[in-house]
Order: C-alpha cells, then sequence, then structure tokens
C-alpha cells in the first residue's frame, strides 16, 4: 500500500489518504506521499461482530468518511472488500468507483478456517468467509475491478458483468534486482508466523522436507505459535529467528541459498514470493504458489509439487552456485511487476 502511494505520487496523482486506525500513532511519512491524510477510529468489538456484514466491513463504518468523501467528485479507489461498505451507497452512484482485490475474500477466509488450530478462531473465520461471500456482490457497482492475480481476474470477469476487470499486480518495495551471486550454508523459510497460512506451510515443510535434510535451515517471521517452536526446537538442523528486525529479514532473505516457499491457496498474490524473485537466490515452491501470476519454472525458480521434488532439489541446488549469467531469467520473471509501468497504468485509469 505504502509503495502504491509512492508511484502514484510519482506519476503526479494528488492522494487523499482515508485510513482506520486502532492503536499506530499517525504516520508522517504518509504526510509526505499525500494532499491530506485522514483517520478514523475502527469500531471493534463484539458489537461489530454481531452484524449481517462482515466484521471487517462493519468495524470500517464512518459517518465522517462518508461525509469526507461526498464534499468532492473525485474518483474513489477501495482498497480491498473490507473497505467497500459505501460502494453501493446511491449517493456515489455517479463517481468512478475502483475495487482493488488482493484475494477473493471468502475463500482466504475459508483457508485460514481449515489451517486454524484455535478452535473460537476457526468459527469465527468460518462466518466471516460466508458473510465475506454475500457481502461480495457489491462490487458489482464498481467501475473497475483491479485484480493482483490473472486467475483471480477470470472469477471477476465471469462474476460480475458491469465493472472492466483489469489485472494489475501487486506494488512492492523493490525497483530492481538486488540478487547477490555466489553461493551460501542455508535455506530459508519467512513469513509472519502468526498467521494460519504460513504457520501451517512451516510445519508442512518441517515435517516433510526439512526434517528429511541435513541441510542447515532457518525459519524465521512475526510471533511463532508455540506448537511450531516446538516442532522446530525437535530439529537440530533448524534453527527459528523471532520477530527479526527489517534489517535482519533482509540480510537472511539476501544470503539464503534456498527460498522455500509453499502454500495451500492459490489466491491472490504472495508478497514474500515478489521479495525474493528481486532479492533471493534460488526458489522452490508448489504450483498454488505461482497460480495466476504468469510466472514459469526456469533455473532459478523451480516447481516442486511434492516433498520429493522439494527434498531432491535441495541435494541438487545446495552445491550450485549462483551466477550472473541467471540474472537475465529472473529479470524476465520480474517484468510484469515493474512498479513504475504499473503505476502508469492505475494513474491512467484515474
Amino acid at each position: 500500500m505504502y509503495y502504491k502511494l509512492f508511484w502514484l505520487k510519482n506519476q503526479g496523482v494528488k492522494i487523499h489518504l482515508h485510513c482506520f486506525s486502532y492503536g499506530r500513532k499517525p504516520a508522517k511519512e504518509l504526510e509526505v506521499l499525500c494532499e491530506k491524510v485522514y483517520y478514523y477510529p475502527r469500531k471493534v468489538g463484539l458489537f461489530s461482530n454481531l452484524s449481517a456484514l462482515p466484521y471487517n466491513v462493519k468495524s470500517r463504518q464512518s459517518k465522517e468518511l462518508e461525509q469526507n468523501l461526498l464534499s468532492n467528485d473525485y474518483p474513489i479507489l477501495f482498497e480491498v472488500l473490507h473497505t467497500c461498505y459505501l460502494m453501493a451507497d446511491v449517493r456515489f452512484k455517479d463517481r468512478k468507483k475502483i475495487y482493488r482485490h488482493s484475494n477473493i475474500e471468502h475463500d482466504y477466509y475459508k483457508h485460514l478456517a481449515h489451517s486454524e488450530k484455535n478452535f473460537l478462531k476457526k468459527i469465527y473465520l468460518k462466518i466471516e468467509a460466508r458473510k465475506l461471500e454475500k457481502f461480495e456482490k457489491v462490487i458489482s457497482e464498481a467501475s473497475y475491478i483491479l485484480a493482483v492475480n490473472k486467475a483471480d481476474a477470470v472469477y471477476f470477469e465471469k462474476k460480475y458483468i458491469k465493472p472492466l476487470t483489469l489485472y494489475l499486480p501487486s506494488f512492492h518495495a523493490n525497483e530492481g534486482l538486488t540478487i547477490q551471486p555466489g553461493q551460501n550454508d542455508y535455506i530459508l523459510y519467512h513469513g509472519n508466523l502468526s498467521v494460519s497460512e504460513n504457520y501451517e506451510a512451516a510445519y508442512w515443510l518441517i515435517e516433510n522436507v526439512f526434517s528429511h535434510t541435513n541441510q542447515k535451515v532457518i525459519i524465521a517471521g512475526l510471533n511463532p505459535p508455540g506448537f511450531l517452536k516446538a516442532k522446530i526446537n525437535s530439529y537440530k538442523n533448524i534453527v527459528l529467528i523471532e520477530n527479526p528486525t527489517n534489517e535482519r529479514m533482509s540480510e537472511l532473505i539476501d544470503r539464503a541459498q534456498i527460498h522455500c516457499l509453499h502454500t495451500n491457496q492459490g489466491t491472490g498474490l504472495k508478497l514474500k514470493l515478489l521479495n525474493v524473485l528481486y532479492k533471493g537466490r534460488f526458489i522452490l515452491c508448489n504450483k498454488e504458489m505461482l497460480e495466476g501470476t504468469g510466472i514459469e519454472e526456469g533455473k532459478t525458480l523451480i516447481l516442486c509439487n511434492t516433498k520429493e521434488d522439494y527434498i531432491h532439489t535441495i541435494s541438487r541446488l545446495m552445491t550450485v552456485e549462483f551466477t550472473a549469467e541467471l540474472l537475465p531469467e529472473r529479470e524476465t520473471m520480474t517484468a510484469a511487476f515493474d512498479n513504475s509501468q504499473n503505476a502508469k497504468k492505475l494513474s491512467a485509469i484515474l
């Protein structure tokens, strides 16, 4: 989101940013990029759950936001389904309204519910998934749907006739390849380990891949649950780096010999995939990780759809040097994710 603002400003777009806050202080960095930044309190708690609307939508209602948006006739960019409460409001009937998708939300929540270990969270996620699926029809009132994933774009094109659906990948921190040629001695899995999608992937990789190799493995990320820490501690070759700083995480990504990625969800675009495409050496992932991205397998990114594929490919690549001759392949893989070009496309729509 921050890099979307950065690149839109770079294109000369004047931005009025409306955001819901719940705990974080206002960010001065945003004031540099925007004409004005508005903050609204998010209405968290039990009351927002007792509604036919999804909790993430109900808790983002604001009369002040309504009045601020009605005070002008600028295009409105609705960032993900959670912000779309006003999309079908008749007062905005003639406004240009753009829906920015990041996941097919009800599918995403269903997958999270399947992975979640906590019983109450699992129930919440299942209920929220049903509410989100029902609420999604609000985006039929949009002028445009911007999908981060080609497969998801097809889903929206088939389901919603009126809005024009376009493929526009996520913005990100990378302006060019920074891959360090060379070789190292460890495999890396990283992510926000408090999210069920990520801790499930880490657990699967530990049980099926990392525990079947003698190679050094580093798992790094935010707030890992206790059962994952216990699992990691039972293997001598696996190390946990808990809550690393941004600098430390960047260093781990840059220096890893192999990046292992895995997901059971094919929706959206995985930002960790983008980061390692620009920064990392060899990448192993399953087909779901690439679904809808247009990225194809090569010498530096290898599809591994079984545990045997991962184990065999790790054994082969741990002794292979990443050379400068491999960089053109990665440049091809990242061409569609150029921030400058995508900002031009988005500013033209606006």
